[in-house]
């Protein structure tokens, strides 16, 4: 009789233990679960498992070779360091040589656009920004790649013939430094003085004539 109510008792505890799981998985997640959403259309919610890293340059050299994308902006040694991104250095990807934004790009305006390989909504958008800054007329672009690997984001430039300087945060400074929201891509003004402004109309670009209109509107005197 004890061992016939030990075995009930046993088969009742792993039915309470499997329906427990059930619940827990079908459970709804929490906007605050690190994952974040943004209600602006054509975003893509960033996936915080995915850690950026930058392989060796024996790995990366035939890739840059054949991306073709452009040297970052040197840092004048005089320049001056303001705003969000003062003192934030983060590699190149067209040489793995250090940048600190803030400086290489002291007293003028430039786009920062934030992006990723697996990022769909990125990969759109990312042949009208090389088409803007191709114009003469145009302020500079440079790309924040984040969350991502150095090899995937120099095979997309590659593959959609993007050649405009990128970065790669590697540990997520930049991000932090402009505070950026949890969803890719974003894009951010830089203005001479060193402060910085997110664009959010419109969320994503679809071609250069809007980015130009973009930023008549969010920097109306150029400098």
């Amino acid at each position: 009789m004890v061992r016939e109510w030990s075995r009930e008792i046993r088969v009742t505890v792993v039915v309470l233990v499997l329906a427990i799981a059930g619940v827990v998985a079908l459970w709804p997640r929490s906007s605050d679960d690190g994952f974040g959403r943004d209600g602006e259309s054509g975003q893509r919610p960033v996936a915080s498992a995915r850690a950026s890293t930058l392989e060796p340059d024996a790995v990366l050299a035939p890739l840059r070779k054949h991306a073709a994308v452009q040297p970052c902006p040197p840092s004048p040694r005089d320049a001056h360091r303001a705003g969000p991104l003062a003192g934030v250095v983060v590699p190149c990807l067209a040489d793995s040589k250090p940048v600190e934004l803030s400086t290489a790009l002291a007293g003028k305006p430039a786009l920062l656009n934030l992006w990723a390989s697996w990022c769909p909504p990125c990969r759109e958008e990312m042949p009208a920004l090389d088409e803007y800054a191709a114009r003469n007329d145009a302020i500079p672009v440079v790309g924040i790649n984040v969350q991502d690997r150095a090899t995937a984001a120099l095979e997309l430039l590659a593959r959609t013939k993007v050649h405009y300087p990128s970065v790669i945060d590697v540990r997520g400074e930049l991000q932090r430094a402009l505070r950026a929201p949890p969803v890719l891509p974003v894009t951010y003004l830089l203005r001479p003085d060193g402060s910085v402004q997110r664009i959010t109309e419109p969320a994503t670009f679809h071609s250069a004539d809007e980015i130009a209109d973009a930023v008549r509107r969010y920097l109306p005197t150029r400098d």
